[in-house]
């Protein structure tokens, strides 16, 4: 087990963030959000923010310059005067301290024609529509068998709807820039963001600039989760004031419009249906989803994707229909498609276990499947009911009672359920270099991102396995555009696309190295992109299975997590420290998926009511009692030289549907619209 290798830095607080490089006459930027839900801006009126001393310039539709793309919607920043939905940004004011500018942004005056919006999604709203994909490249729709027919003539039948709300990512960092545009025409920038390589290239392209003009520095990330996966409007505002300033510029998005303009989970309304012998054994699976996206780009997330692989059974369908709101456009948040999705599948599965009386766990190991049912490849490995049996014995599953409702102590039901979990075991083209320096040290490069998943420390050490050398002699440089391109920090592709290329740019360094270092070093770089194509076809996915125990209190319908298991099956575990850390971390959200978390959309004013932390709950310390996370052994020469699956996000899928199906237990009442609220449960009580 290894700490991080950048602990002592973030303890002492010398660990640089975005906001904090001194960057020598920097301004700051505040920005103005639009306050209606659509329309056009008639006017912006700036007199009286120009006549504020200190203020340098105002940006708005009517002054900004042209950008050269403008394909992505939500970084055609100030360059058109229509307005898509409430809190966007409209306006933005420079000037020489943040106190200035926040008050010089007050003062402008920003009239609107407005329209009435529409922001409320509906499983029958007529502007659903099937996309062509959904995220990344997935069919929108898929089908075998006759799904209906099987469904109609199945034995035991469960069609229920369930429904998920909107929510926001919120990382500890808030989304921040310094730019600053050197007298060559380079731009730098110090951006919090999970990939420096993709910002680097996209806003090249957003200002029409050579990627090599363009330098993205960001080796500490406090939390992205998603939202930081692609540049927000931010990073566009900071650069394009810097430039009419004439200096650097600083911008940080408030908490409170980080609701509006840094990404979120889309709402979901989902009808599943699962037909199945007495046995439990399935004959039909059909998932229809219903997600919002928004009219500056579509967006269509990947909810019943995990249903096509989860379950062996003949008859299938699943669907995915999108309706364009007047709302900001959603987009990743920590294990997209797979935390709603398998919210639903888990707690449809619960439903039939109550139905044909066969135990949870049972019922998930009958419908095991040793190949993706869909597509017909078999899994490179699939150890889902190892994880099952393991969590089962851990938990102590068999002393529990199976009927709801019984076990009382005083006020306080008590109860626990199941669900499995899984994520795909993704992997991406990256390069990496390494080089031998005379001192006896190596330094590793790679444009990788640390979003605070210890992904510095695993890179580290699988340097320093492969060169067959002390960590302490490895110096693992990432985070900076400049550095060998590497992927985002997402889809829990991290550590396998990087750590493949720093393993082979290791082993080429290693074929260079013949007795003493010269004076200049020894460097080889690798590039994975072949090596990738040239894969064999399986299906690769890590597997879970989480267990819940909750109270609920009878008088007030209060819910606590007493105690919760992960169990779960993803290759090797690179770093056992950092690995726990990120499975109880998916976990605890996921527990705050299920009791808490919540964006409340005002369908008049077409803005989210949430505005801070205070509003927007999330888990605290006292919130998770008793949280553990375990792995068993699984070896799958099928992956990448470290034989890794990805760990970032898995934690958190399933973990929703196993407090859900923990409150049926306690309670006998099955809440289907998440979050489960004292409200939601008190009617039934």
């Amino acid at each position: 087990m290894t700490d991080r290798l950048e602990g002592r830095e973030k303890v002492t607080g010398t660990a640089r963030y975005a906001f904090e490089y001194p960057v020598e006459g920097a301004a700051y930027a505040a920005a103005v959000q639009a306050s209606v839900g659509k329309g056009r801006i008639a006017s912006v009126g700036t007199e009286a923010a120009l006549r504020l001393p200190g203020v340098l310039a105002v940006l708005s539709c009517e002054n900004a310059p042209e950008l050269d793309d403008t394909s992505d919607g939500e970084l055609a920043l100030f360059q058109s005067r229509t307005v898509s939905y409430r809190g966007q940004f409209v306006a933005a004011v420079v000037a020489e301290t943040l106190e200035t500018a926040r008050e010089a942004a007050r003062l402008l005056r920003v009239e609107y024609a407005e329209e009435a919006p529409d922001v409320r999604l509906r499983a029958d709203h007529p502007g659903l529509y099937k996309p062509d994909k959904v995220n990344p490249v997935f069919p929108a729709d898929t089908g075998q068998g006759e799904p209906e027919k099987a469904f109609a003539d199945s034995a035991v039948r469960v069609d229920a709807v369930y429904t998920t709300p909107a929510e926001h990512n919120n990382p500890m960092e808030p989304h921040a820039t310094i730019a600053r545009w050197d007298d060559d025409g380079t731009l730098t920038l110090y951006d919090s963001n999970q990939g420096a390589s993709t910002v680097q290239s996209t806003i090249a392209k957003v200002f029409g600039l050579d990627p090599s003009r363009v330098r993205v520095v960001s080796p500490h990330v406090g939390g992205g989760f998603g939202s930081k996966g692609t540049p927000r409007p931010n990073v566009v505002l900071a650069a394009m004031a810097a430039r009419v300033a004439g200096r650097p510029v600083k911008f940080a998005v408030p908490r409170q419009q980080m609701f509006a303009t840094t990404g979120y989970r889309t709402p979901t309304v989902q009808r599943l249906r699962l037909g199945a012998g007495e046995d439990g054994r399935l004959n039909a699976i059909l998932h229809e989803v219903a997600e919002q996206t928004s009219t500056v780009k579509e967006f269509a997330e990947q909810t019943a994707t995990p249903t096509r692989m989860m379950y062996r059974a003949p008859h299938r369908l699943t669907s995915h229909r999108v309706v364009p709101l007047d709302v900001p456009t959603p987009s990743w948040m920590r294990a997209p498609g797979e935390t709603p999705g398998m919210y639903a599948l888990e707690s449809a599965m619960d439903e039939l276990a109550v139905a044909t009386g066969i135990d949870p766990v049972e019922l998930r190991v009958r419908n095991d499947t040793d190949h993706e049912p869909e597509s017909g490849l078999p899994f490179s490995s699939r150890n889902l009911v190892a994880c099952l049996r393991e969590g089962a014995e851990r938990f102590g599953w068999a002393g529990r009672d199976p009927r709801p409702g019984v076990r009382r102590e005083g006020r306080k039901l008590v109860g626990m359920g199941v669900a499995a979990s899984t994520y795909p075991a993704y992997q991406r083209p990256n390069q990496a270099s390494a080089r031998a320096e005379p001192d006896g040290t190596f330094t590793i490069r790679i444009a990788a991102a640390d979003i605070g998943t210890g992904a510095r420390t695993a890179l580290a050490l699988i340097a320093a396995e492969t060169l067959k050398e002390d960590l302490a002699d490895i110096r693992m440089e990432i985070g900076d555009s400049a550095f060998p391109r590497a992927s985002v920090a997402g889809g829990s592709g991290g550590t396998a696309g990087w750590g493949t290329a720093v393993v082979r740019a290791c082993e080429a360094l290693r074929g260079k190295l013949n007795g003493a270092v010269p004076p200049e070093g020894v460097e080889a770089s690798a590039d994975t992109g072949e090596e990738l194509k040239a894969r064999a076809e399986y299906a690769r996915h890590a597997f879970g299975a989480q267990f819940a125990e909750v109270e609920v209190d009878a008088d007030t319908g209060e819910v606590r997590v007493r105690r919760m298991l992960g169990v779960f099956a993803a290759g090797r575990i690179i770093n056992p420290t950092t690995a726990r850390s990120q499975f109880i971390g998916g976990m605890t959200m996921g527990v705050g998926m299920a009791l808490m978390e919540q964006s409340v959309m005002d369908r008049e004013f077409g803005d989210y009511l949430n505005r801070d932390l205070a509003q927007y709950h999330v888990p605290a310390c006292a919130d998770i009692r008793d949280v553990d996370a375990a792995w068993v052994e699984e070896s799958d020469p099928h992956l990448n030289p470290m034989g890794a699956k990805g760990i970032g996000e898995i934690g958190i899928v399933g973990a929703a549907a196993a407090v859900g199906n923990a409150v049926h237990h306690a309670t006998g009442i099955r809440v289907r619209d998440l979050p489960i609220t004292p409200a939601r449960l008190l009617r039934e009580l």
